[in-house]
């Protein structure tokens, strides 16, 4: 399952400058959102007292998981009719089912999850004042620990109760139903709203 980078990749793009923006490593994007959670922690730093903010910033993570959940149901496995439509979403999420295993696709390239953050951001910020920013860390922080997450469900075994658990739920996604597990960090959600794949029981 875990096809390794030097295996032919799905091309998006014919142009190749375009083609540069659907790829990331985990390198830059330990980088890029090190200095753009490091710049929102600042940006966020005494706005409101320590308890208030340790609550903010903790909404914020549950706020991310349903955000997550939600965009993986409702958009990223979206059903178009038009050959348009059906192209988009190949682009935004169908190729990373159609080839899982490819690292420089499993996690969200930045001109996508930084521009969406940023439109967070400002919408936090719109809704509660500079409190916002501090909301907005926790949703980073949420975000930051579901690429990484996704990324190690595809490249490494994840041994273990909880990331093995983790693992599994999102692996049936991709071979067991696709129209279900569609949580990666928050797995309850799936519960919640009834599109958990369960297990498939060993014959006796």
């Amino acid at each position: 399952m875990n096809n390794r980078s030097d295996v032919t990749r799905i091309r998006l793009f014919r142009n190749d400058f375009l083609e540069r923006f659907t790829l990331i490593s985990p390198a830059a994007f330990a980088v890029t959102w090190t200095i753009f959670l490091g710049f929102a922690i600042y940006a966020s730093w005494g706005v409101t007292s320590f308890g208030m903010s340790i609550a903010l910033v903790a909404l914020g993570v549950l706020i991310w998981t349903l955000f997550e959940y939600i965009m993986h149901r409702f958009v990223f496995h979206l059903k178009f009719t038009s050959e348009w439509g059906r192209g988009l979403i190949f682009i935004a999420h169908g190729n990373h089912h159609s080839m899982p295993g490819d690292p420089y696709r499993n996690i969200m390239p930045p001109v996508v999850s930084v521009l969406i953050s940023c439109g967070v951001w400002f919408l936090f910020v719109q809704m509660i004042g500079d409190a916002g920013s501090v909301l907005f860390v926790g949703f980073g922080i949420g975000y930051v620990v579901y690429d990484v997450t996704h990324y190690a469900c595809h490249q490494f075994p994840m041994r273990g109760r909880i990331l093995g658990a983790l693992r599994q739920h999102h692996i049936r996604h991709h071979y067991a139903k696709q129209e279900g597990n569609f949580a990666i960090t928050a797995i309850l959600w799936d519960r919640v709203f009834g599109t958990y794949i369960p297990k498939k029981k060993k014959r006796a």
